[in-house]
């Protein structure tokens, strides 16, 4: 990566976890969303079509996160930014599941330093209460942007900026000293693959649980990808047979409905 790239993806890295000024419909639950930052990985590193690969991989395999009360467990922002940038650097020459294996590897790294990061943000973040309770106390309330904005967001741009661009410098250095993918030995590489293709199978194992109320759901998933594997109808064609079964099933419905009334 170059040192454009590098800077680029940490000030997204920051962006995407902000829950003020431009408020969470484009920083935390836009910016921070793993496909959506997939999204602008791959536009900065000129790789789009690996990083919606990827990003849709981790997309749906942190679908579950949520941060109750703003505890965070996990920094999907990091995670997904430090991933996507990881499995574009490394994963040259690899297949997509070997590459959907490295980005998982290299979010689990990002998701670790980005919840060390957060924690410390909030640390840094307490005194700035006292400073806004002092303002409030003098009835200076055209001050209280002070604390709020400008100090807060140095520090979220601090803490986060400056560690992003730490990581993903020492990643850039790391791949230069050799190819990657012919350094990993075979049974790695065969494992990440297995790894990635599982993710994808996981991922929608968690979407079917969302959808599916019915077990008599099942045949209508079952009948899609059958379509799509053995018939091999893209997806459009499928959603349209999808649509006029949707149609034949609700006016069923409704002549049912009509002749016991």
């Amino acid at each position: 990566m170059s040192a454009i790239q590098i800077i680029g993806i940490s000030l997204f890295v920051y962006l995407g976890s902000i829950g003020s000024i431009v408020g969470n419909t484009i920083g935390w639950y836009t910016l921070g969303r793993p496909l959506v930052a997939s999204f602008v990985v791959g536009v900065i590193m000129g790789d789009l079509q690996t990083a919606m690969i990827v990003g849709i991989a981790l997309q749906i395999m942190y679908m579950g996160n949520v941060t109750p009360g703003g505890a965070v467990a996990w920094d999907l922002s990091y995670a997904t930014y430090i991933g996507t940038a990881g499995a574009l650097v490394f994963g040259k020459g690899m297949e997509s599941t070997q590459v959907i294996g490295l980005a998982v590897v290299f979010a689990g790294i990002g998701g670790l330093v980005g919840q060390m990061v957060w924690n410390l943000s909030y640390a840094l973040n307490l005194p700035l209460n006292r400073l806004a309770n002092k303002y409030a106390e003098a009835g200076e309330t055209g001050k209280m942007y002070i604390p709020n904005v400008v100090c807060g967001q140095l520090i979220g741009l601090a803490c986060r900026f400056i560690p992003a661009v730490i990581l993903l410098t020492t990643m850039t250095a790391a791949s230069a000293q050799a190819d990657f993918a012919s350094m990993i030995p075979g049974w790695l590489t065969t494992l990440l693959s297995t790894f990635g293709g599982m993710m994808a199978a996981l991922g929608m194992g968690i979407i079917i649980s969302f959808l599916l109320k019915k077990q008599w759901q099942i045949c209508i998933f079952l009948l899609g990808f059958v379509l799509v594997t053995y018939f091999n109808l893209n997806t459009m064609a499928v959603a349209v047979i999808a649509t006029l079964l949707a149609v034949i099933y609700y006016v069923f419905q409704i002549d049912q409905k009509e002749a016991r009334a």
